[in-house]
């Protein structure tokens, strides 16, 4: 590096944190697990204690959130990850239910004032900026108003452009770590899925402007789309399923109102090929969250067509897709923001695509088909006497 950067070790960074702190940690695949694993190391020799943790969903292990670290760390997600799906449901951890939008909102306006933000970032350029890369969302409020920015170096990071540069000024402390980031694959969509994915795909139509959730089924609308022509992307996020549209040409962007050719978002999740994608791409901006998901900003764009899919959806058309019952399952998210920001769109399409039935309604039906055909059999033999034969036998 050219730049007069202190390195110092992961061990010796996280010694800023203090007991009473709010740590914000960095997003998805850029969450720092070499400043994550050497923080909870000093939460288990209780060098500290009531250190609240928020985040968005990360990828990769999250264990303050655990029992065992009662009393230490409290986490307060604004989404709810896989990885503290569990311990959010038992009531060991915490999350506050907020439009993906207005998570920004929080930090900026210090309702959750940030003390420490430990991020992740692509080695400085010759100009000293460095990049957030995969995920901007809220983070960079957190770097904007955090009272200390940890920051690990990776030069595994892409190099990602929009909100996502900013100068190494902003950065307190600095350590290195050459780990991959973490990808996330999806498998390959099931019949029903692909079936889901070809109805979406016909009512996609030439020049719009799409956003994708996370999941199969907005992977299997993608797979359809290879004869579609000037598709645009304004998203919140988006994974591999958009790279072959963008190599055939189906993705350019050439009908957008705003960003005109450029495929804007505020985070990614996926594979190597997707980093490298945006590695050094003008084609990706990176925005933060506000910028994203803002709705009347979305509507600027013609054809929004907004894919998502959803938990529940009950015969009064009201749709669920962040619990199951009383637990939280995800969380609000951006679904809202583009449903809304689609329907204000010219000619815009807010999609919610999801199974008539889940597997779980399947097994049970046929558990109960079994168990009738059961009870048929029985009552035949029943009605046929041949149940007096049996007990005399036992």
């Amino acid at each position: 590096m050219n730049h007069n950067i202190k390195i110092v070790s992961a061990e010796e960074a996280v010694k800023e944190i203090k007991s009473g702190d709010r740590i914000h940690i960095h997003s998805v695949a850029c969450a720092p697990q070499k400043l994550i694993t050497e923080m909870c190391k000093r939460g288990k020799r209780k060098e500290f204690n009531n250190v609240k943790i928020q985040h968005l969903h990360i990828e990769g292990a999250a264990p303050y959130s655990s029992p065992e670290y009662e009393g230490i760390f409290q986490l307060e997600s604004f989404f709810v990850g896989h990885n503290v799906r569990k311990d959010t449901q038992a009531g060991y951890a915490d999350y506050i239910p907020v439009f993906l939008q207005e998570t920004q909102r929080l930090i900026r306006e210090g309702y959750t004032k940030v003390d420490i933000a430990l991020i992740q970032v692509s080695p400085p350029d010759r100009h000293g900026f460095v990049s957030l890369g995969t995920s901007v969302d809220a983070t960079l409020a957190a770097v904007q108003t955090a009272e200390t920015v940890i920051a690990v170096i990776n030069p595994n990071m892409p190099r990602a452009f929009g909100d996502a540069l900013f100068n190494i000024n902003c950065i307190d402390i600095f350590c290195e770590d050459d780990t991959p980031l973490i990808e996330a694959h999806f498998g390959d969509p099931s019949e029903i899925e692909t079936a889901i994915g070809q109805n979406v795909a016909n009512l996609i139509e030439d020049g719009a402007t799409l956003q994708m959730g996370i999941g199969a089924i907005p992977n299997a609308v993608l797979a359809q789309l290879g004869n579609h022509k000037n598709i645009g992307i304004h998203t919140e996020m988006f994974a591999d399923g958009i790279l072959p549209l963008v190599e055939s040409g189906v993705v350019n962007g050439r009908e957008k109102g705003i960003d005109v050719g450029k495929m804007v978002s505020t985070f990614l999740m996926g594979s190597k090929k997707l980093y490298d994608f945006v590695d050094d791409n003008p084609g990706v901006v990176m925005k933060d969250v506000s910028y994203t998901n803002d709705i009347n900003r979305i509507g600027r764009n013609p054809k929004v067509t907004a894919i998502n899919s959803a938990i529940q959806i009950d015969i009064t058309g009201q749709v669920c897709s962040d619990s199951i019952g009383t637990k939280f399952y995800s969380g609000v998210g951006g679904q809202i923001d583009f449903i809304r920001g689609a329907s204000m769109s010219p000619g815009g399409k807010p999609i919610i695509a999801m199974p008539s039935i889940t597997p779980k309604v399947v097994a049970a039906y046929l558990s109960m088909q079994m168990m009738n055909r059961i009870k048929m059999i029985l009552n035949s033999l029943i009605n046929s006497g041949l149940h007096y034969e049996l007990n005399k036998l036992l």
